[in-house]
């Protein structure tokens, strides 16, 4: 029966070109163009236009790869391998491999910890684009993600990585500050949060300034088991506010949002209207953040002073919620804020909010099992990456048309 649902799915998704639209008056069509699929595009994870919209990135988790793709022809123009060896060593600042006095549980023994493949999963922008982060899961020789990882800088002008920097073990989101000075990567494997300084065009002198830890930090020493779940807080979702002024972060094992300046200092947190928090972006005007929250499949509208608030208090806030389907994992807004496109893993479908009426208004199956989501800056496309679950479905990033969002409902 499982096969013949995945397999229904597949159907309904290759063979349509009609959106679902959940409203008659609304104007928004999803249309699939293309589903991609390679060699090189193995479990991938996370995806990102160029802040011009000419080219995309897609992280390509197994495959240790991120693979850069022409925006109108589709095409794959460039592979970015996340493999270190003893010819790299310019790319790692005075040979540096670790921070935060983090030891080596596994892989290397007394050898060359800067020779090591790399997991890409998430990524940003800084610099208006001129550097692309990259967080990798973990190095391909640490099982349990229980020694320090890394996360690579790429020029995008050249689309080479520049500079690879250590991290705590198995780091995931990544966060800028608005005003150019703070990178926050946030470890899912042990509820810290590092703050690096990327302030000048120079990434050689990008610099740690702090580490942030939440609740308490995780032993990883002797961890066992999945490390998707044996992560304490398993930290995720991650924004500054638009005065670079605060630091929200997401506790997906929890219903949790915490909050610190941005300099790292604690200032307190909210008890959110449903548990299991995901992903988060905050409104272009700064007011609002919304959150996806991953088992009930609902998203959530949160206002940013009622946070700030209640933080100090530690008290529980509410907010608009939204069911988008089952397993809601990666948020998207438009640059305009006036919709917001949520992918669910389970479910297998994108959906499009009309944030005004807080309704779905268009919904399309994608590829099973969804989880990384892209906005073209103009609207126009979306890409979806899905991993695959248990063998089943993955390893393709579908290409989605969206159509009549300049046109107000009646």
């Amino acid at each position: 029966m499982y096969r013949l649902i995945c397999s229904l799915v597949l159907i309904l998704l290759f063979c349509s070109t009609i959106v679902f639209a959940h409203d008659s008056t609304s104007t928004v069509s999803l249309t699939l163009i293309k589903n991609l699929r390679s060699n090189h595009i193995y479990s991938p994870k996370s995806a990102i236009f160029y802040p011009d919209g000419s080219k995309f990135y897609i992280n390509s988790l197994e495959g240790k790869e991120t693979l850069v793709y022409d925006t109108n022809s589709l095409k794959l123009i460039k592979v970015i391998p996340h493999s270190f060896t003893s010819d790299d060593s310019e790319l790692f600042v005075n040979n540096e491999n670790t921070v935060f006095d983090y030891e080596y549980n596994n892989c290397f023994g007394t050898g060359n910890k800067n020779i090591f493949k790399g997991k890409p999963v998430e990524c940003l922008f800084t610099h208006q684009g001129r550097y692309l982060w990259v967080s990798y899961y973990r190095r391909e020789c640490d099982p349990n993600a229980s020694s320090p990882s890394a996360v690579a800088i790429i020029d995008t002008n050249t689309d080479t990585i520049v500079r690879v920097m250590p991290t705590a073990p198995l780091p995931k989101m990544l966060a800028a500050s608005p005003d150019g000075k703070w990178v926050a990567v946030t470890n899912w494997g042990d509820n810290t949060i590092g703050l690096i300084n990327i302030e000048g065009d120079d990434p050689r002198a990008f610099s740690y300034t702090r580490q942030i830890v939440v609740g308490h930090k995780l032993p990883v020493r002797n961890l066992s088991g999945n490390r998707d779940s044996a992560c304490g807080l398993c930290l995720r979702g991650t924004v500054f506010t638009k005065d670079s002024q605060h630091l929200f972060v997401l506790g997906m094992r929890s219903d949790r949002l915490f909050v610190y300046t941005s300099a790292g200092d604690f200032v307190g947190s909210v008890r959110l209207p449903v548990p299991n928090p995901r992903h988060c972006v905050l409104s272009p005007d700064g007011k609002n953040l919304y959150v996806s929250f991953n088992v009930p499949g609902k998203v959530a509208k949160i206002a940013v002073a009622a946070i700030l608030d209640m933080a100090p208090t530690k008290g529980k806030v509410s907010g608009s919620l939204l069911h988008v389907g089952a397993g809601a994992r990666t948020i998207a807004l438009s640059n305009d804020g006036a919709r917001l496109y949520a992918v669910s893993n389970s479910a297998s479908h994108l959906s499009c909010v009309d944030i005004a009426r807080w309704k779905v208004v268009a919904q399309i199956p994608v590829a099973p099992y969804g989880v990384g989501l892209a906005l073209h800056p103009l609207e126009t496309i979306a890409l979806v990456t899905s991993q695959g679950k248990n063998g089943q479905g993955g390893n393709t990033v579908g290409v989605f048309r969206i159509e009549g969002v300049h046109t107000k409902p009646e």
